[in-house]
């Protein structure tokens, strides 16, 4: 199986369950693993053909930007959601996280895996 994956995705939203967490923006970074056929693209050399990490990059920012969840969760699950539809993406594993949230570790978050391999 082959992956495309995106690293260290640092998006600002607003995230959490606090009074103070409605109202100002915080970092979330994203790693996200994508199932994907390369053979095709290889073959070809035509970003047609890819699963664009740029496309999906965009997107990802795009959501995370204007959304309003109070659960680190449901963002993890929207956001699967939107790679398993508008990108066709068969399996994926999404890491979420939070840096700084919690004292005294960098960070925290959600891995979830969605679909089959």
């Amino acid at each position: 199986m082959d992956l495309v994956f995106i690293e260290d995705l640092r998006i600002e939203t607003i995230i959490g369950i606090y009074d103070w967490e409605r109202t100002t923006r915080q970092i979330v970074a994203l790693d996200v693993e994508m199932a994907f056929d390369n053979t095709k693209p290889a073959a070809t050399d035509r970003i047609e053909d890819t699963l664009n990490y740029k496309a999906v990059s965009k997107r990802l920012i795009a959501f995370v930007e204007a959304s309003h969840f109070e659960l680190v969760e449901t963002l993890a699950e929207r956001c699967a959601e939107i790679l398993r539809v508008e990108f066709d993406v068969r399996w994926l594993r999404l890491k979420l996280s939070k840096p700084g949230a919690v004292t005294g570790a960098r960070a925290v978050g959600v891995v979830i895996e969605r679909g089959e391999r």
